[in-house]
């Protein structure tokens, strides 16, 4: 059984020259132990489609779908406060930016802190305990004192595994990333996959990799759903998607990767697409 099974799923803003449709009948499909990459340019609608999911997107936000069923339930038909009980200890995310993700006016450990005792009910020095566990867990050096540690006081590496222990504290059934190893170093990137990967085989959790890089999906995806404006162009296994991808636009993606550049010029995502529709 699917463990988040979407269809037809559209999402619509209002701006000021009309509806905006940032999500246009998208599919989306995962299942346990699975790990589904969500591939794209920006502004192709990856992060608005989970944000519709989660729940967090601004009021004005039109969202529809046919299907929105998590773990066999309809999320369509939950109450707020029956969603807000999934939402962070079942479902949860892994926001862009951790930097700007994190509130800088509390320490990190009171921010995951806050997230045990919301869902788990712990408190004081049992909240305390798990806080520096998942510390441990996700490698952050000099554990205790980075409790204390404020975000502006961590690199921007050690603020994304803060946001992983977030996000892993109430040992989640699906995971959602959100271009997790932007902005960060290649060698910071590797460690940040490795670790994604290792707490995803760990807990068996379902894991939905939102990227703009090939490379990552290559590393790490059992399929691919490639999106352009809003709308999904192919899905496929991560084998066949690289050998043989179906779409121009997948085509045109990959084209763009350094490794398959021609000549004296790298193409870019718009070159092949348009040379190849």
């Amino acid at each position: 059984m699917s463990l988040l099974k979407i269809r037809n799923l559209t999402v619509e803003f209002d701006t000021a020259a009309g509806p905006f449709r940032a999500v246009d009948s998208i599919d989306v499909e995962v299942s346990q132990r699975e790990v589904l990459a969500i591939v794209g340019e920006s502004g192709s609608g990856k992060s608005v489609s989970m944000l519709a999911v989660m729940g967090l997107l601004p009021d004005p936000a039109t969202i529809t779908a046919d299907v929105m069923e998590y773990d066999g339930r309809d999320m369509l038909k939950m109450s707020d406060r029956e969603r807000r009980k999934i939402i962070g200890r079942e479902i949860s995310m892994i926001f862009q930016e951790p930097i700007s993700s994190l509130n800088p006016s509390f320490t990190c450990g009171y921010q995951v802190e806050e997230v045990l005792h919301r869902h788990l009910g712990l408190k004081g020095a049992a909240a305390h305990q798990r806080a520096l566990e998942l510390f441990e867990q996700v490698g952050i050096p000099e554990p205790e004192r980075r409790l204390k540690s404020y975000p502006h006081q961590l690199s921007g590496g050690q603020c994304q595994r803060v946001m992983i222990a977030m996000a892993i504290a109430c040992k989640p059934k699906l995971l959602i990333a959100d271009e997790p190893t932007t902005a960060l170093d290649v060698t910071i990137q590797k460690q940040i996959l490795d670790l994604l990967m290792s707490l995803q085989e760990e807990y068996g959790m379902g894991l939905i990799m939102i990227t703009h890089d090939m490379g990552v999906v290559a590393e790490t995806a059992d399929r691919v759903s490639v999106q352009y404006q809003g709308k999904k162009m192919e899905e496929a296994d991560v084998l066949s998607l690289f050998e043989n991808p179906k779409h121009p636009y997948t085509r045109a993606l990959l084209a763009a990767l350094p490794e398959n550049a021609t000549g004296d010029r790298l193409l870019t995502v718009s070159d092949g697409w348009e040379g190849m529709v």
